[in-house]
């Protein structure tokens, strides 16, 4: 390591990450306070959506790195913070800083640069000057030549660097890396390129791991380890196959409108069959001309005698085919709009196939042919008078359908956020294993900067969408509403994977766009997840929203 190289990170010391963040919470409060002005001088967040949502990602930038600074922090206090893992943290402050002066990227063509949020040039300059050192030290080009090499002589590794896990998740990690290794990679392309399903036979050692009943009590059936399992589970399933490490995401919806709302007939009833993948569920909420306007759902469910007779359409659903239960939301009052009138149906249904998918008086349906995110396949579903006793009303009570339905959105968006993980980290295991071994002017590809750059920075934001995601689970463990951490952690996440898939593609060239190469498969994987469980603008509303809440 040069001399340049160990002075640019004895500089980066935990009190300068700390008085990095300090000045980030300050500009942040800056903006808050702009952005609020403009909020109400406009009558709405609606109106200054790019100022809102620019404060959104701000926000998150700020809170990212400040789960990277607790990361090192607790790593360092275990004697486990190492060179790589300090290279990592430098890397993070100083690209993240360096954005938010410059401005930050919401999409590759809508910027949020400090002005857009009412940070004033005086403001914009003293955060300038507080974290030039930050910028100058750890973004410098030795570090991420050094990083580099420690990728290089490491790449083996099952991640770049310590993620920080505690010896019984980091031994969950393993397992579930050793599965995905021997059950899904080699299969997976072959999944994707046939539109073929997960087989039965790995939903049913998926059982057996305990995958789908990860965060359900054992009492009903489950681990009961909690979100933060939860999320290790889903990342590396998802470094294997995304459609593999989305199976649970079903199950994992409905054991919490079940768990949370449920009487304890039902709970009795499905959370243990659930927790072994007896039976699979699917959420069922999302209609043509709605998409994440929910409450204009116009589906209607009419009870007569003892059951509920459904009619409507619903597309986009997953896995609908091979499902045996759907959460269904319905309107059972149709003199209601809004939120009010929707109602929470927990709806059985005989398992189906490509040849007859829904076999179900009342239902019909067909599939949707999609790029990516395969392995399940996606549905539109049309009910006519589709019948469901009145006891499978969730919580048997009618009307509550919008709230149940808030009450998992958390859960689902942290996973969401451990698969966009698993994702990116399946695009750099491709980018590096290709960058070894393809050599170009009588070089390794990884021996050109531009690539190893691509290399360094995709495994720098991986730790940093990782820590927010695993900072989001414990939120959410500890009982505490993570609405906004959950956010946060899907809203980077998502822009992670994109990039490292992106780049991936990038670093194979002309093989990258070849359908024989699984890097095409894992673009494709990785551009739905800034669209589903809330797309990014969503995600973006939710936390201006939250940021916003009393701010006037």
């Amino acid at each position: 390591m040069s001399v340049t190289a160990e002075l640019s990170l004895a500089r980066f010391s935990m009190a300068r990450a700390r008085a990095t963040i300090a000045s980030c919470e300050r500009l942040v409060a800056l903006a808050k306070a702009g952005v609020a002005a403009r909020v109400a001088e406009a009558g709405g967040v609606e109106a200054v959506q790019h100022a809102a949502h620019g404060l959104a990602w701000l926000a998150t930038y700020v809170e990212a790195l400040r789960q990277m600074a607790r990361w090192a922090e607790e790593l360092d206090q275990a004697g486990r913070l190492g060179e790589i893992e300090r290279v990592i943290l430098g890397l993070a402050m100083a690209e993240y800083t360096g954005q938010i002066c410059g401005g930050i990227s919401m999409s590759q063509c809508e910027i949020a640069r400090p002005a857009d949020l009412g940070i004033t040039t005086e403001d914009l300059r003293r955060f300038e000057d507080e974290t030039a050192e930050v910028r100058d030290a750890s973004g410098a080009d030795q570090s991420k030549r050094r990083l580099a090499e420690l990728i290089v002589a490491d790449a083996a590794s099952t991640t770049f660097g310590d993620t920080g896990l505690d010896e019984t998740h980091t031994a969950m990690r393993e397992q579930m890396r050793r599965f995905a290794r021997e059950e899904i990679e080699p299969h997976a392309q072959a999944w994707h390129l046939t539109n073929g399903y997960i087989p039965h036979s790995i939903i049913e050692k998926l059982g057996a791991l305990g995958v789908f009943g990860v965060s359900i009590p054992e009492a009903w059936g489950g681990l009961g380890l909690g979100k933060e399992a939860m999320c290790i589970v889903s990342e590396e399933l998802s470094r294997g196959y995304i459609g593999v490490g989305s199976l649970g995401t079903r199950s994992e919806i409905a054991a919490e409108l079940i768990l949370a709302n449920g009487t304890e007939a039902q709970k009795s009833l499905y959370l243990a069959r659930i927790s072994s993948g007896e039976l699979l569920p699917t959420a069922v909420f999302t209609e043509p001309d709605t998409g994440s306007d929910l409450a204009a759902l116009k589906t209607r469910a009419e009870r007569v005698d003892g059951s509920y007779r459904v009619t409507g359409q619903k597309t986009w659903i997953t896995h609908a085919a091979r499902a045996d239960l759907m959460t269904l939301l319905v309107r059972t009052d149709p003199s209601s709009t809004g939120y009010k009138g929707l109602t929470m149906l927990l709806a059985e249904k005989p398992r189906g196939d490509d040849t007859e998918p829904f076999p179900a008086p009342g239902m019909a349906g067909s599939e949707i042919e999609v790029l990516g995110y395969r392995g399940m396949k996606e549905f539109e579903i049309s009910f006519e008078a589709f019948e469901v006793p009145a006891s499978q009303l969730l919580g048997g009570v009618e009307g509550q359908g919008f709230k149940q339905l808030m009450s998992c959105f958390e859960a689902a968006r942290i996973q969401t956020a451990a698969r966009a993980v698993g994702v990116a980290q399946s695009a750099l295991d491709l980018a590096l294993g290709y960058a070894l071994e393809r050599r170009q002017f009588a070089k390794q590809l990884v021996a050109f900067p531009r690539v190893a750059n691509k290399i360094v920075m995709m495994a720098v934001e991986i730790m940093v969408a990782r820590q927010l995601c695993y900072h989001a689970a414990r939120t959410k463990d500890q009982g505490r509403r993570c609405d906004l951490e959950a956010g946060m952690a899907k809203l980077l996440g998502a822009r992670v994977a994109w990039a490292a898939a992106d780049n991936a593609v990038q670093i194979h060239g002309g093989n990258g766009f070849a359908l024989e190469y699984p890097v095409s498969r894992v673009l494709c994987d990785a551009r739905i997840l800034s669209i589903f469980e809330g797309a990014a603008e969503i995600q973006a509303q939710v936390i201006a929203r939250r940021i916003l809440e009393g701010a006037n």
